[in-house]
């Protein structure tokens, strides 16, 4: 891959990254390349990769919200949303086998997934506006996973690294918005029989719409709003688990149904 850009702590940052991208190996923290606690940095990093992704062919099929739930927050020892892009190859079918090699540090947490039918690209975003413009939802997981060694992050680690991206797989039954209040959503996630996670609608920001009208305001602001078509994973709704080879996940989100998946691979 290769990315031009002038800024030289961006460029640091994002060579650090693509090398563990690369040789599947997560590596020191990025913060201390960038100015501190600067976001707009973290996110010309996450920008430079995914440009460089889409350069090698990827397609950008929408963004993926991060840090809705308090509990993750408090997981990952940070105190506000992120957001970053879902590309084809990023995306799994409801009950796939998932290689657990192709992943470093896996977690994984159950969320709401919108898909769009209409652009979001106005100043003012609401609830009503993401409603309005929803085409439907689905319950959705996601595999998060992180380039650094450890989990070692602060905010702009895991924006520089596209949000702490890895996978996601979106359920088999979509639903229509009508009638359906997302704040009272229940999930229970479970590995094997036993549950390791739940949690509602309401745990993310408040409400996933709240949490996909803050991600279509700062998408925009950044110069890349949202589209219709595009898949929008809107956030934990319960604790991340910890993922290892042979365990097989399920979600049920009361409203939505149920997806899952299994992982495989890992030392014989």
């Amino acid at each position: 891959m290769t990315v031009s850009t002038d800024d030289h702590d961006v460029l640091d940052a994002l060579r650090q990254l693509l090398r563990a991208w690369i040789s599947g190996r997560p590596g020191p923290p990025v913060r201390g390349l960038l100015p501190p606690g600067d976001l707009d940095a973290a996110y010309a990093v996450q920008s430079a990769w995914a440009a460089a992704h889409e350069g090698t062919g990827a397609r950008v099929i929408g963004r993926k919200i991060g840090l809705t739930n308090p509990l993750v927050q408090v997981q990952l020892g940070v105190d506000q949303p992120d957001f970053g892009v879902l590309f084809d190859d990023m995306a799994r079918r409801d009950g796939e086998l998932l290689d657990i090699t192709r992943l470093m540090q896996p977690k994984i947490e159950a969320e709401i997934a919108f898909v769009l039918a209409r652009d979001l690209d106005i100043p003012a975003v609401g609830p009503d506006e993401v409603r309005a413009a929803t085409g439907h939802v689905v319950a959705a997981l996601e595999i998060v996973d992180s380039r650094i060694r450890g989990w070692d992050i602060s905010i702009v680690d895991t924006i520089a690294d596209n949000a702490s991206s890895g996978l996601f797989v979106l359920g088999s039954q979509p639903r229509a918005l009508d009638g359906l209040d997302l704040r009272e959503c229940a999930m229970t996630m479970r590995r094997g029989g036993h549950v390791v996670s739940t949690g509602t609608g309401a745990d993310c920001l408040g409400d996933p719409l709240r949490a996909v009208a803050w991600l279509a305001t700062t998408a925009r602001a950044h110069g890349r709003p949202l589209r219709a078509g595009d898949i929008v994973m809107s956030g934990a709704l319960g604790p991340m688990a910890e993922v290892t080879a042979g365990d097989t996940f399920q979600a049920e989100i009361t409203g939505l149904g149920t997806v899952g998946t299994t992982f495989t691979g890992g030392p014989s």
